[in-house]
């Protein structure tokens, strides 16, 4: 109230006329709820006195009274008007401004879901809870007035009985105010921060399925949940509170009026008295009570909690929590570079990328660090009982359709990509690329043929062994809410600080974190843009213990320079990289490319695909023509 109150004073203040034509036409309406039980108390007294025509004449009186209600109705109604419709369009521009000030001040040039939701609903339900309480609130004072001072006139006795149960309902029902606004908000805030977290989880799912923190997700969101059921659960208790004092001040001045009627006779009242003053509580009186504690209970809550949210201090998102410290399976070992230099990569002829090769790798480090002795492999793995050193990756005639009758988007393809390679993916637009990371994480099925990542098969095997394996960075980076340290850290926990700014420091995160504060300042994800989102989302894979690494153009959003220093640096990271090329710098930069174009797969180095393949040069004259195209 004390942040709405100066905002409410200004918006009534400079419609005085409005409020004085409305008053005015209520005023009406008391004079009608007057008559009407006046009338009948005198017609009932004339009647029993043998005055027929005296009756008949209050009768129609109480008539013309009913019957005025309609015009009063409509006048009402048209003054109504000239409140909330300007109520309406002054809220919109307030939200419309709110929501451009801030896009502005923090350019993240994203989708501002609470200021969509406050231009479309909560508006509407400002406006209409404000209509119903003008209405409610107006019509009880004006009928409260009008059927008091006609009990008042009747007999002051009346009085005597009826206002101490009114009284008392009506100031149960205002005490319960305050904590039912309170329910009120909390459970409008516990569904935003549940269809928060929703909208979060649907648009990072591949994300989170690739890093194995779906179950970490489903907790979060299973907790909020049960928040959103407690909210609701508060809110229908002081609405039962609610719900008896309207019953206290609704019903027991008419049962505390029956029976004080042998107490009134002898006071003189008459029986058209008590008649009339029955019809002032059943027809005016208790209806506009029980009218107005719905309406303040319900619409007064509702609009107080809105124009809160809209009208109040800006505030972030509901934000997503997550844990300090989120467990992740023991990860496999990855050996540590010797001498800063990474494994070296099987010569290209040792590594087939076409629909007949698929021949094991000639030489190259095993990621896995020679099989130590910690690492069990599946039992019956081929190349364990081989002894050969299994492949980063392997696909052997792999095929995958979306559909019975669909056209394959992989046909048969056979890959090898040997441990330490850093290889590069590319091809026109819809051509399977990000459906090769996919079945490479394990994270879509392939339809046909196997999959092997370490000579481990993919499918099917448990998102905790699979993170352990392989790290999935998408071209839409996923960034919680927590702190700078927790998010590039989630997939190893146990980084310390100097390994944490070693990291941010090769790729170029270290200007983000300054300004946002250091490592342990918060994120507001919604605030940073799609280029910095995803060198969180890269500094976090360059920490990952995983030994392959997979890019969905997960640089798509970074200038060529950024693009360039973190390739570069997660190229240097032990391990092997395949990188969904969004530029024909990132094909340069690889040991190999795959070209796919939908019938076959060519693999090789930059200038033998120049020679070899078509499309690669078709595609590399695209990347030099566009204005990204700088190598």
């Amino acid at each position: 109230m004390r942040r709405v109150a100066p905002s409410a004073r200004r918006f009534l203040g400079r419609r005085k006329g409005v409020l004085v034509r409305l008053a005015l036409w209520s005023l009406a309406e008391s004079g009608q709820a007057f008559l009407v039980g006046y009338g009948v108390a005198h017609a009932v007294d004339a009647f029993l006195a043998g005055d027929t025509r005296r009756g008949l004449l209050w009768l129609a009186v109480a008539l013309v009274a009913v019957l005025s209600g309609a015009p009063v109705v409509r006048g009402v109604f048209a003054q109504l008007a000239g409140l909330t419709e300007p109520l309406r369009d002054g809220l919109v521009r307030h939200a419309v401004d709110r929501s451009m000030a801030r896009a502005a001040a923090t350019g993240s040039g994203g989708t501002d879901r609470a200021a969509v939701s406050r231009l479309t609903n909560q508006v509407e339900i400002a406006r209409d809870s404000f209509a119903g309480l003008v209405l409610t609130l107006r019509s009880f004072v004006f009928t409260a007035a009008g059927a008091l001072l006609g009990l008042l006139s009747l007999a002051p006795a009346l009085l005597v009985v009826v206002l101490p149960p009114l009284a008392g309902g009506l100031a149960l029902f205002l005490v319960t105010l305050r904590p039912m606004a309170a329910a009120q908000r909390r459970a409008l805030a516990a569904d935003e921060a549940l269809g928060d977290h929703a909208a979060r989880s649907r648009a990072a799912l591949r994300d989170l399925t690739a890093c194995g923190t779906g179950p970490e997700a489903e907790r979060r969101g299973g907790e909020l949940v049960a928040d959103a059921a407690a909210a609701a659960r508060l809110l229908a208790g002081w609405a039962a509170v609610r719900t008896a004092a309207l019953g206290v001040a609704g019903h027991l001045p008419v049962l505390a009026l029956l029976a004080a009627v042998p107490w009134l006779r002898g006071r003189g009242v008459s029986a058209g008295v008590l008649l009339g003053a029955f019809t002032y509580l059943v027809q005016s009186l208790l209806p506009a009570l029980h009218t107005l504690m719905t309406a303040l209970g319900t619409a007064g809550a509702r609009l107080l909690v809105v124009l809160d949210r809209i009208l109040g201090p800006d505030s972030a998102p509901v934000p997503m929590p997550m844990p300090e410290r989120v467990p992740v399976p023991v990860p496999v070992p990855v050996p540590a570079a010797r001498d800063g230099v990474r494994p070296t990569p099987a010569s290209p002829a040792a590594v087939g990328a076409d629909r007949t090769g698929g021949a094991d790798p000639a030489g190259g480090t095993d990621p896995l660090g020679g099989r130590p002795a910690d690492v069990r492999l599946p039992a019956g793995d081929a190349h364990r009982a081989s002894g050969r050193p299994a492949a980063a990756v392997e696909l052997r005639s792999v095929t995958l359709s979306y559909g019975v009758r669909a056209e394959p988007v992989l046909d048969s393809l056979d890959l090898n990509v040997a441990p330490g390679e850093h290889l590069a993916v590319v091809g026109p637009s819809g051509i399977g690329k990000s459906t090769l990371t996919r079945l490479i994480a394990g994270t879509l099925a392939p339809s046909g043929g196997e999959v092997r990542v370490a000579g481990r098969p993919v499918t099917g095997r448990p998102t905790a062994e699979l993170a352990a394996l392989r790290v999935l960075v998408p071209q839409e980076a996923y960034v919680f809410s927590g702190t700078v340290g927790e998010n590039i850290a989630y997939l190893r926990p146990d980084a310390c600080r100097a390994e944490l700014d070693a990291a941010a420091r090769a790729l170029g995160l270290r200007p983000l974190i300054e300004r946002l504060g250091g490592l342990d300042a918060p994120v507001r994800p919604a605030e940073l843009t799609h280029g910095e989102r995803q060198l969180v989302a890269l500094t976090r894979a360059y920490l990952s213990p995983a030994p392959l690494l997979l890019l969905d153009e997960a640089t798509c959003h970074l200038d060529p320079a950024s693009e360039a220093r973190a390739e570069e640096a997660l190229a240097r990271r032990p391990g092997t990289v395949l990188v969904v090329a969004h530029r024909l710098s990132s094909a340069v930069r690889a040991d190999r490319v795959l070209v796919l174009d939908g019938v076959e797969a060519v693999c090789g180095t930059h200038e033998e695909l120049l020679d070899r393949s078509p499309l690669y040069r078709d595609l590399t004259g695209h990347w030099h023509a566009g204005p990204l195209g700088q190598p």
